[in-house]
């Protein structure tokens, strides 16, 4: 476990590689993004500009959490963006990878 983050919530593991669900449209704007999920008619935002590169990285990295750190995210802002991706992965807006 990294010493940073202690413990997953609500069953994300940052240590898995993760995707944007195949079903699932990302539009950059200014704030952050807009995602929708065609399959669920779920709409989420993105609030900042980090969160959406950390998004639209996860397919070039091994994990989440390489995700966030090649965004510059440090230690202590870890948390948050831990728990916003935790909410998509609930909303099923990213699903883990298979491949890696």
């Amino acid at each position: 476990m990294s010493a940073m983050i202690d413990e997953a919530p609500s069953g994300f593991d940052w240590t898995r590689p993760w995707q944007l669900h195949p079903q699932v449209s990302l539009r950059p704007e200014p704030f952050g993004a807009l995602l929708y999920h065609f399959g669920t008619r779920k709409l989420s935002f993105l609030k900042n500009r980090t969160l959406l590169q950390i998004v639209q990285s996860l397919p070039d990295h091994t994990s989440a959490e390489n995700a966030w750190r090649a965004a510059g995210v440090e230690d202590g802002q870890a948390a948050a963006y831990q728990r916003a991706l935790a909410v998509l992965a609930d909303s099923t807006m990213i699903v883990t990878r298979e491949d890696a």
